[in-house]
């Protein structure tokens, strides 16, 4: 059987990314022979044994990576076929499509304040537990082919989403402090989560693919979706240990409002977490008009049907790249963390702007599907970068707070582009995230790394 295009494309990435990591875990090991150098050297010294650092480390890392891990393939699995199933199997309109994407994003924004509230007052762990419940059920709304049912599970969608970005990554940093752990060991956390998320969502497309092909419906993936939700409810509750933001005595006599509040009130004493904010706005915006847009923008130049899975994993194994690029990078750095973290967040905003300006200039099917793999490779340094930025510039008070309430005007950027983002203004909606991207590049070279550059960088807040 030939190969077509995009099944070639997906075998060379897979390759590059065999070769990839294969490199990285051979550095990684030379780095670890170092690292171990020095400890017994400390040792020697007088200094204390760094064992139960890398065991919490090791235990830790386990922990969140096989939840993650899990809660990633759930989502994955319906990334590719979204689109398709309201489009092509249940024959709406791309107008009425917009809407149900929209109603996600909408019932997402609406929901994020109150869910950072929540996270932070009472448990990121409790958080998560319900993310697993609500989100099952969006999976079964998805398979009723009637609009308010539809309606209804976009709404618990966006909820879920917004659980999903905030009280995961504020557990774990949360977790880490709590160990001990230091700013280095979070990094390998957040860059591994990353990796795993490449790896389980390339699996995803291709098991996706396979199982819309086996079943002869678009449905099917959210089906096993909500079977690895409910899997992961019982792993998150069985091998988690609840975390809160502060003392759980403070946050139970801390109203919602007042929280709120005062999340308020910190961002905008801070210019760099204003930066923050934007640059999440601007760049997950960007990515979640991506996954609205990618499908008809690679069908406008073909009549046939698209390996859309393969498609998918193509772009995910374009993320992993990203992902280990980021790790590599982060070895031979010299810089304080802050300072590298910043520097990266702007090169990264910069390459995704070029990424869609050429995907937009190119009239061109290859063309455009390597400018998206460009851009999906800045998709897996953003989230251990921004992770990292958050993880050092918010206190854990108020860590999941903030993090939802940076999604509040996410979610209205999203809002109003797919409100116009249909038909012939899918052009001007990439065209425009690629400007917004270039702002946010430019903004935290100003704000962010001018601010520390040459300063020297204190320990996180916690």
């Amino acid at each position: 059987m030939t190969l077509g295009f995009y099944e070639v494309q997906l075998l060379w990435l897979a390759v590059g990314c065999l070769v990839a990591l294969i490199a990285d875990q051979r550095a990684s090991a030379g780095r670890a022979r170092v690292s171990a150098k020095d400890s017994r050297e400390e040792r020697a010294e007088g200094g204390l044994s760094s064992a139960g650092t890398a065991a919490a480390l090791a235990a830790l890392t386990r922990q969140y990576l096989i939840v993650y891990a899990v809660v990633m393939g759930a989502d994955w699995l319906q990334g590719p076929y979204v689109y398709s199933l309201y489009h092509e199997q249940y024959k709406f309109s791309e107008r009425i499509v917009a809407i149900l994407f929209v109603t996600g994003f909408m019932s997402a924004g609406l929901a994020a304040p109150l869910i950072g509230v929540w996270a932070d007052q009472h448990g990121r762990k409790r958080l998560c537990l319900v993310f697993c419940a609500t989100y099952t059920a969006a999976c079964l709304c998805i398979q009723v082919p009637f609009l308010p049912i539809l309606l209804m599970g976009r709404v618990l969608g966006g909820i879920s989403t917004s659980i999903l970005f905030s009280a995961f990554e504020s557990w774990v940093i949360s977790a880490a402090s709590s160990h001990a752990l230091p700013q280095s060991d979070l990094s390998v956390i957040l860059g591994r989560a990353t990796l795993v998320n490449g790896l389980v969502a390339t699996g995803a497309g291709i098991f996706s693919n396979q199982l819309v092909g086996l079943t002869g419906t678009f449905g099917s993936p959210f089906i096993a979706s909500g079977a690895l939700l409910i899997l992961a409810w019982f792993v998150i509750r069985g091998s988690w240990v609840e975390n809160y933001g502060g003392t759980s005595e403070k946050s139970s006599s801390t109203s919602e409002l007042t929280r709120l509040r005062i999340a308020m009130r910190i961002v905008q004493d801070d210019p760099r977490l204003l930066v923050l904010g934007l640059t999440q706005t601007c760049f997950e915006g960007s990515m979640y008009l991506f996954v609205f847009l990618w499908v008809p923008s690679l069908q406008e130049f073909s009549t046939a049907s698209l390996p859309l899975g393969y498609i998918f994993s193509a772009f995910m194994l374009s993320m992993m790249l990203g992902s280990i690029a980021y790790t590599s990078l982060l070895a031979m750095s010299s810089e304080p963390s802050l300072l590298t973290h910043a520097k990266l967040s702007s090169c990264v905003c910069a390459v995704s702007a070029l990424a869609l300006a050429i995907a937009v200039s190119q009239p061109s099917a290859h063309v455009r599907f390597y400018a998206f793999c460009l851009f999906e490779a800045c998709v897996g340094m953003y989230y251990p970068v921004q992770g990292m930025l958050r993880g050092t510039l918010i206190a854990n008070e108020h860590r999941a707070t903030l993090s939802s309430l940076f999604r509040v005007p996410l979610n209205v950027f999203v809002v109003v582009s797919l409100l116009t983002g249909v038909e012939s203004a899918r052009s001007a909606v990439l065209t425009a995230s690629s400007l917004m991207l270039a702002f946010a590049s430019v903004m935290t070279g100003v704000v962010i790394v001018a601010r520390v550059d040459g300063q020297t960088v204190g320990s996180p807040r916690t």
